[in-house]
């Protein structure tokens, strides 16, 4: 079982391991996300990188996504799954580019976390707003 925090960085995590190119701008910004919002203000820095390798260790085995969806699902409260949601797309946005794979992954993830449709595309479209670039 993981906490709140780690199964917020499992869906950074998975975002950023859509397209099989877990990108430095990608991890800039997890890390970036980890060190200044108020949901990880209790959150030991120190741990991140042993809750990536986690995640990461967890979606190589075969049922990996779906097994990572359930752990995340039961350590979050149903008040953090927008938060969740809106933390894997502000790492699919980082980089500039959504490829197809991240867009089914969050497809996939609005699913699991049970996230509104209407919800999901006010977070997906505010991702896109901040991360734009002239």
């Amino acid at each position: 079982m993981i906490d709140h925090q780690a199964a917020l960085i499992y869906a950074m995590v998975i975002a950023s391991a859509a397209d099989s190119d877990m990108t430095d701008s990608e991890m800039s910004r997890i890390g970036e996300i980890v060190s200044h919002l108020p949901v990880f203000r209790s959150f030991d820095l120190n741990r991140l990188p042993e809750i990536a390798s986690d995640c990461a260790v967890l979606l190589s085995d075969e049922d990996g996504l779906e097994n990572a969806f359930e752990v995340m699902r039961g350590a979050l409260p149903e008040r953090l799954r927008e938060t969740a949601y809106a933390l894997a797309c502000d790492v699919v946005a980082a980089d500039g580019t959504a490829a197809q794979e991240e867009l089914r992954l969050l497809e996939i993830m609005r699913h699991a976390l049970d996230i509104d449709r209407l919800n999901a595309a006010a977070i997906e479209r505010g991702a896109a707003a901040r991360y734009a670039v002239s």
